[in-house]
C-alpha cells in the first residue's frame, strides 16, 4: 500500500503538529434543535422545547447546524448553504425532520443528500443535496407520518412525488483545501429539469453566539469591506482571530446578528431589528431593506438570485482564508480544486485492496460518509444544569433530572456521530465501531477518539463511561478494549506501527471501567451480569432498563458475554504490552483468572440453574431471577443467546513461551479447577500447543454455530438476523399474570420501547455481524480444517469457518451492491428512483437492514457504524491474497 500520497502526508504533518490540517472541517451539526443539550425545560422535553419551527428564529447555546456546512474545530465561524425555490414557506437553511414524537417510527429525517467525498484532512470534501422545485411538503410530511401506525412504512419525500420528472436541483458543495487556513468553496446548482426554474442561494457564514450566554474578550464582527469594486468580508474573532471570505459578485450582501428573534419566541420586545431568522424574512417576503441597510453584523450571505436553464448548471465560488488576496477567485482557483480532487483519488487508490470498481464505489462512499460524520460537540452538564451568567437561572426541577449525576462531564471535541441527523450526539458503543473502521483511513484520529471516552472529561470519577446524552448513565456494551486491539491491528498491517503506548494509555483507563461494571452490573457477584438494555434496544420481552418486572433482577447472557469479551480483550491488550513491558504480565493473569471465573458461570448447570444454557434446546437464555430466590428463563432465541461466539481469543505457544509466569499461571489454573470439579473452561491445551480461550466449549460452539447458520432462524441472504425468524410465532411469557410476547419482526419496530426508531427484533445490524465474523475467523485460525459446517445448515454444503465467514461478509456486501436488474437491494422501496441516471451511482448507509430482503430501515446516513462494510471489504480482500 502506497503510504506517501499527498493526503498521507498532509495527515502526517498534522500529527507532527507540523501544520493543523484539521482546524477547519465538516464538524458543523445537521441538527442542533431537538437535542438534550439544547433542552432548558423543566420537564426535560428536548424536542419541544426548541423544536424545527423556533430553529431559525432562536440561538442555539451548545453549538450550531446548517447544510453541507463547516466550522473550526470549536464552531466559532460557521458556513452552510442556504436555498429557495420560490415557492417554500421556509428558507431552506437546514435539513427538515420529523421529531421523535412526529414519526411513526420515531425521529427521521424527511430529506435526500449524500455525502459524496471526503478526504482525513478534509483536503477535499464533496456533498449533494437534492432540492425540490415543487414547494418542499412540510406539511404532508407531517401530517401523512402522523395518520400512519408503526405497523405503517415510513412516508418518505421520495413518496410524495418530489423528484418525479427531474424537477428538482442537484445542489452540490465542494471544499478544497489550499492550505490549512485557505479554503476554497464551490457551490453548483444542477437544473435537472427539462425547463427553466428559479432558485435563490445564501452561502452564509455566521459566528456561534456565545456572547449573550457569557462574558467574551470581545463580540465577533463580520464586515463588509471594499478593494476597488470588488466586495468582501472580513471577519474578526476573538477566538480564531482574522480572516477574510471572498465570494463572486452577487446581487445583494445581507447582514444580521445571530441573535434570538425574542417577539417570535417568547412575545417580547426585541431591542433591534437584526435577528438570526432575518435572510429568512428578507428572501420570503422579498423585502431586503433591513438586511441590506447596514455593512456588518454577526451573521452575513451573498445572495444570489438566478434562474438556471433546464439541463445546466450555475456554480458559485467563495474562499474563506487568513490570507488577504488580489485575485482570489480566478488566479489558482480551479488549479486547487483539480489538484485536490485528483489527491482524493490518489488517496483511495492507494489505501484499496479490490479491484472491483463496483465494490471500490461502495468502500469510498463508506468511508466518506464515516468522515462526513465528525461533527462539533459541546456539552458541560454542570453548566447546563446551573445556567448561564447572563442568562436566567434554569428552572430548578432541572437539577434532579435527566444527566445529574454527571456534573464532571465537559465535551468540547469533535466526534464521529452515529447519524449526523438523527443521532446528532455520541453513542458510546456506536464510537468504538466508528474507530474501527476510521483506522482504515485516520488511525491517530481513530486512536484519540477511543481515548477521549477514558478521559477524566467524559469518564465518570467512579470509572463509567458516558452511554448518551438522553441518559449518560444507561449502560452500553464494553466494546472499547475490543475496538482498541483493532486499531492497534488495523494500523499495524497497514503501516507496520506498533503504538504499545496507546495500547498502555487505553488500558490503565479501561481497567477502571472494568471495576466498574463487577461492582455495578453484577449484584450477587456470581460473575453473571446485568446491564440494562445494552445498546439493543428493543431486543427482551420488556425494557431490559426500566420494565423489569416484579421484585426482580435480570441475569443477561449478553452482558455476561459482554463481560467475558472484555476479559479477553483486556487479557489480549495486556499480553501484547508484557512482550515489551514485564510488568503489565500480571495483569494477564488477573483478567485470565476473571474470564475462567464468567465463563464457568455462565455454563454450568445446575438443580438451582445458577447457569444459563439450556441443554435441551442448546441456547443462552436470560434469567429472571426474583428476590425470594425463584427464577424464571426468558426463552428468547435473539442474538443475545448467540453472543457467547464472540468471546475468543488464541494466545499463540510462542507467547505463552514469552510469558512464563502466565503460562504457569494457565496450567495452575486447568489442573486446579479440574480438580475442585469445575466446569472444563480450559480445554485442548496441551504444552507446546496454542492456548484457546472460548467462553463456550466446542461442543456447545458447534451447536450455536449450527443454530447460526440455519437459514429458518438467523442467515438471511444479506446477513445475520438479530431475532430468530422462528418466533414468526410470537415467543409469549406470563410473569406474576401479565403477559409478555415478542414476535420476529424483520424491518420496522411495532413498539414504542427506546423512542421506536431502532428494531432489534428481526433486523440485520452490521456491527454485530462483524463481530460475528471476526470471532468466526478466530475459531479457524485455531481448528483449521477440523472444524466444519454444513452451510446453510442442514444443506449438505460443507464449509470451514474462514469460508463461511468470507461468504457471510459477502452477504452484507450484497445489500449494496447493483443486483442483475441493476438495483440495490438498501434502495428495494424506490428502486426505479435509483435506476435514475442522477441516483443510481448514489448510496445511502442505513441504520439497520430487512431480515429478508436487505433494504435500508432506520437513520439513512448511519456511517455510523455501517460504514463497518468497508472493513469487511478490506479483510475479504486480505483472505483472497
Amino acid at each position: 500500500m502506497d503510504n506517501n500520497t499527498e493526503e498521507h502526508k498532509r495527515l502526517a504533518a498534522n500529527y507532527a503538529d507540523e501544520k493543523d490540517w484539521l482546524l477547519w472541517g465538516p464538524y458543523l451539526s445537521d441538527r442542533q434543535w431537538g437535542t438534550v443539550r439544547e433542552d432548558y425545560s423543566a420537564e426535560g422535553n428536548a424536542w419541544q422545547y426548541l423544536d424545527h419551527d423556533q430553529a431559525r428564529s432562536r440561538t442555539y447555546r451548545w453549538g450550531e447546524d446548517g447544510l453541507a456546512g463547516i466550522t473550526d474545530r470549536y464552531c466559532n465561524i460557521c458556513f452552510g448553504v442556504s436555498l429557495w425555490n420560490g415557492k417554500d414557506p421556509l428558507l431552506k437553511e437546514r435539513l427538515f425532520g420529523l421529531s421523535g414524537p412526529e414519526g411513526n417510527h420515531g425521529e427521521d429525517v424527511k430529506e435526500l443528500y449524500y455525502h459524496l467525498e471526503n478526504t482525513p484532512t478534509h483536503s477535499y470534501m464533496k456533498h449533494l443535496y437534492k432540492y425540490p422545485q415543487n414547494e418542499f411538503p412540510y406539511v404532508a410530511l407531517r401530517d401523512e407520518n402522523a395518520k400512519r401506525s408503526k405497523d405503517d412504512l415510513e412516508f418518505e419525500i421520495s413518496d410524495a412525488g418530489m423528484f418525479k420528472d427531474h424537477a428538482y436541483f442537484d445542489v452540490i458543495t465542494e471544499y478544497a483545501k489550499a492550505d490549512n487556513n485557505d479554503l476554497l468553496i464551490k457551490i453548483s446548482i444542477a437544473n435537472r429539469n427539462s425547463e427553466a426554474a428559479k432558485i435563490h442561494v445564501l452561502p452564509i457564514l455566521w459566528s456561534r453566539n456565545l456572547w449573550d450566554f457569557k462574558e467574551m474578550p470581545y463580540k465577533p464582527v463580520l464586515k463588509k469591506e471594499l478593494s476597488g469594486e470588488t466586495e468582501y468580508l472580513s471577519i474578526d474573532h476573538p477566538y480564531v482571530g482574522k480572516y477574510f471570505l471572498y465570494f463572486d459578485k452577487a446581487d445583494r450582501l445581507l447582514f444580521t446578528e445571530n441573535e434570538t428573534n425574542n417577539e417570535r419566541i417568547f412575545n417580547t420586545p426585541n431591542d433591534h431589528h437584526f435577528k438570526k431568522d432575518l435572510f429568512h424574512n428578507a428572501v420570503i417576503e422579498n423585502d431586503f431593506s433591513i438586511a441590506t441597510e447596514r455593512g456588518e453584523g454577526t451573521k452575513f450571505s451573498p445572495h444570489y438570485e438566478r434562474e438556471i436553464q433546464g439541463g445546466e448548471t450555475y456554480s458559485i465560488k467563495l474562499r474563506l482564508t487568513e490570507n488577504k488576496l488580489e485575485d482570489p477567485l480566478n488566479t489558482d482557483f480551479e488549479t486547487i480544486f483539480n489538484q485536490r480532487i485528483e489527491e482524493c483519488d490518489d488517496f483511495y487508490n492507494a489505501i484499496t485492496k479490490c479491484n472491483s470498481k463496483e465494490t471500490q464505489h461502495i468502500e469510498r462512499q463508506a468511508l466518506s460518509g464515516l468522515l462526513w460524520s465528525k461533527r462539533y460537540y459541546n456539552y458541560d452538564v454542570e453548566t447546563w444544569l446551573n445556567g448561564d451568567p447572563k442568562e436566567p437561572d434554569p428552572p430548578q426541577e432541572r437539577k434532579y433530572g435527566r444527566n445529574r449525576e454527571w456534573k464532571t462531564l465537559r465535551n468540547h471535541d469533535i466526534m464521529l456521530m452515529p447519524d449526523s441527523w438523527e443521532y446528532p450526539w455520541y453513542a458510546a458503543w456506536d464510537s468504538a465501531f466508528h474507530c474501527v473502521t476510521m483506522a482504515l483511513v485516520d488511525s491517530e484520529f481513530a486512536k484519540n477518539q477511543l481515548l477521549l471516552f477514558t478521559k477524566e472529561w467524559y469518564m465518570a470519577p467512579n470509572g463509567q463511561i458516558p452511554a448518551y446524552e438522553w441518559s449518560f448513565s444507561d449502560v452500553n456494551p464494553p466494546v472499547q478494549a475490543w475496538a482498541a486491539m483493532r486499531i492497534y491491528t488495523i494500523e499495524k498491517e497497514k503501516t507496520g506501527k506498533t503504538d504499545i503506548n496507546f495500547l498502555k494509555r487505553i488500558f490503565n483507563k479501561l481497567a477502571l471501567n472494568f471495576t466498574w461494571w463487577v461492582n455495578r452490573e453484577d449484584r450477587t457477584q456470581n460473575n453473571v451480569f446485568e446491564g440494562g438494555f445494552l445498546g439493543m434496544d428493543n431486543i427482551g420481552v420488556f425494557d431490559r432498563s426500566h420494565g423489569i418486572p416484579g421484585d426482580a433482577h435480570l441475569e443477561q447472557v449478553d452482558g455476561t458475554s459482554w463481560m467475558a469479551l472484555y476479559c479477553l480483550n483486556m487479557l489480549e491488550i495486556s499480553i501484547e504490552i508484557a512482550l515489551i513491558d514485564i510488568a503489565y504480565e500480571e495483569m494477564a493473569t488477573k483478567y485470565f483468572g476473571h474470564f475462567v471465573f464468567i465463563a464457568e458461570a455462565l455454563n454450568t448447570i445446575s438443580e438451582e440453574y445458577i447457569g444459563v444454557w439450556d441443554e435441551e434446546q442448546g441456547f443462552f437464555y436470560d434469567k429472571l431471577v426474583y428476590d425470594d430466590g425463584g427464577f424464571q428463563p426468558i426463552k428468547v432465541r435473539s442474538i443475545v443467546g448467540l453472543l457467547s461466539l464472540t468471546a475468543i481469543l488464541t494466545v499463540k505457544k510462542e507467547t505463552l513461551n514469552a510469558l512464563p509466569q502466565f503460562k504457569y499461571s494457565v496450567e495452575w489454573f486447568k489442573k486446579y479447577r479440574m480438580r475442585t470439579l469445575k466446569y472444563p473452561v480450559i480445554q485442548d491445551f496441551e504444552e507446546g500447543k496454542d492456548l484457546l480461550l472460548s467462553l463456550v466449549p466446542k461442543e456447545r460452539a458447534q451447536i450455536l454455530m449450527s443454530t447460526l447458520f440455519r437459514e429458518k432462524e438467523f442467515l438471511s441472504d444479506y446477513g445475520i438476523r438479530s431475532l430468530s425468524k422462528a418466533h414468526e410465532n410470537p415467543y409469549t411469557i406470563n410473569i406474576h399474570g401479565v403477559t409478555y410476547s415478542i414476535n420476529y419482526e424483520p424491518a420496522e419496530s411495532s413498539t414504542g420501547m427506546f423512542g421506536g426508531n431502532s428494531n432489534w427484533r428481526g433486523p440485520i445490524w452490521m456491527p454485530m455481524n462483524y463481530l460475528f465474523i471476526h470471532s468466526l475467523k478466530q475459531y479457524h485460525a485455531y481448528y483449521g480444517e477440523s472444524l466444519t459446517f454444513d452451510y446453510p445448515s442442514e444443506s449438505g454444503n460443507t464449509k470451514n469457518l474462514l469460508d463461511i465467514s468470507v461468504d457471510l461478509s459477502k452477504r452484507l456486501l450484497k445489500i449494496f451492491e447493483k443486483d442483475a436488474q441493476g438495483e440495490r437491494p438498501v434502495h428495494r422501496l424506490h428502486s426505479d428512483q435509483y435506476k435514475d441516471e442522477y441516483f443510481e451511482n448514489l448510496i445511502l448507509f442505513y441504520e439497520y437492514f430487512h431480515g429478508d430482503n436487505g433494504r435500508g430501515v432506520g437513520a439513512s446516513h448511519q456511517t455510523g457504524w455501517t460504514a463497518l462494510v468497508a472493513n469487511l471489504i478490506d479483510e475479504i480482500n486480505d483472505i483472497k491474497d
